[in-house]
């Protein structure tokens, strides 16, 4: 589906009111594979490949989290959706929903899955700093996926071939300069938002997990006492990838919180 940042890649899965899944950043839309069977049925949910990672068209410039939200909005207008969307994003994803329910209209209710709310640490900034020239001379090469798998995934889930292998080879799929331009937009050049959340006006879900350290689930908390209509839950044994590593635990947390946002939408008995 093309949009202002090349065309980006798409799975849809089932019908009815539109979800749509936008993935963490150097993985791709097979993260969210292990989570839908257990998400009901009767929705219709889009699989986003980001810009520049996955099977999207590669980036060809430097970027932004703005601008990536701004093609979520013309992918919604080229899917011909003219409704309010549930939107369900994993860090990266969950960065872009930030964006996105502060507008008008583009959104229904948000679900940010290990989504910092603040620029990247230090520290972090520093492991990327040595890592950004390996990626840019020789792409996702060895140093550079276990560096990925470590930071996405705990211990236990990145000894399960089948986990891991959903990490490794989505990071196989963009060109070098494409996972480089990615990693300056929506990592590095990640702003801090808290004081945007008080912005935001749709029903928000932020999920934590309790094994990554750079937003803990007393950051998810302060976040949610930000933000007018948000709660924090803490989902155990998972690092950044959530939907891949606990997809059943997901799964229920995000049914019980559709189910919430269908009955504050239910007309009032006279």
């Amino acid at each position: 589906m093309r949009t202002r940042l090349g065309a980006l890649h798409v799975r849809i899965v089932g019908s009815g009111p539109v979800t749509v899944l936008w993935p963490s950043m150097f993985v791709d839309g097979h993260t969210w594979d292990r989570l839908l069977p257990h998400l009901a049925a009767d929705r219709r949910y889009v699989l986003v490949d980001g810009p520049g990672l996955g099977r999207s068209e590669p980036l060809r410039r430097r970027s932004s989290i703005g601008e990536a939200a701004d093609a979520a909005v013309d992918l919604l207008d080229g899917l011909g959706v003219d409704a309010p969307v549930d939107w369900v994003g994993n860090a990266f994803g969950g960065h872009v929903g930030f964006d996105l329910a502060t507008r008008e209209g583009v959104l229904r209710s948000l679900v940010a899955v290990s989504a910092p709310t603040e620029p990247i640490t230090p520290e972090l900034r520093r492991q990327i700093a040595l890592l950004a020239p390996v990626l840019r001379l020789a792409g996702a090469v060895r140093p550079v996926r276990d560096s990925v798998v470590e930071a996405m995934l705990t211990q236990a889930s990145a000894a399960d071939p089948q986990l891991r292998a959903v990490v490794v080879d989505s990071l196989r799929r963009p060109g070098r300069r494409s996972l480089s331009l990615a990693l300056r937009s929506f990592i590095l050049d990640r702003a801090d938002v808290n004081d945007t959340l008080g912005d935001i006006r749709v029903p928000s879900l932020f999920v934590a997990s309790d094994d990554r350290g750079d937003w803990s689930p007393q950051d998810a908390v302060r976040a949610a006492a930000l933000t007018p209509a948000a709660r924090a839950v803490v989902v155990d044994g998972a690092r950044t990838l959530v939907p891949l590593e606990q997809p059943v635990t997901l799964a229920r947390l995000l049914r019980d919180f559709w189910a919430e946002v269908d009955g504050s939408e239910a007309p009032h008995p006279r």
